[in-house]
């Protein structure tokens, strides 16, 4: 990774946000276009609301997080839902990052970001994990 935030310092929250969007971009087209609206959040951690909803005592065990109504259980007729938002978590991902010395920390944002897409299209995490499986 180039090192933006400086020698040293671990990536700020502006840089993994960078380092998001260009992997989005880097995405095919097709792909970017089918995920429609979604917001893309960066934070440090999830609240902890979200890790008791969650049943996740550990916030270092959450990289990421869809939220909202999937694009297979979305209607017309619904009410306007809330925006769908993927969530990124800079610390857990960094931990992660730390511990599996074998990708670079682009490669990890990447895949926590199209693992929560891949929620966005419906998808639960064994179908992920086949698709993953498939593709190595």
């Amino acid at each position: 990774m180039t090192d933006r935030a400086g020698a040293g310092r671990a990536p700020s929250l502006d840089d993994f946000a960078a380092l998001a969007e260009a992997a989005f971009q880097a995405l095919p087209e097709a792909f970017r276009r089918m995920t429609g609206a979604v917001l893309f959040r960066v934070e440090d951690f999830a609240p902890d609301e979200v890790l008791d909803e969650l049943g996740i005592d550990d916030p270092f065990e959450l990289t990421g997080l869809y939220q909202g109504v999937d694009l297979t259980r979305r209607s017309m007729f619904d009410p306007a839902p809330q925006p769908s938002a993927v969530f990124l978590y800079r610390r857990p991902i960094l931990d992660e990052w730390a511990a599996h010395g074998e990708i670079t920390l682009e490669e990890l944002i990447a895949h926590v970001l199209v693992h929560e897409i891949g929620h966005h299209f419906g998808l639960s995490d064994a179908q992920i994990e086949a698709i993953e499986a498939a593709e190595r």
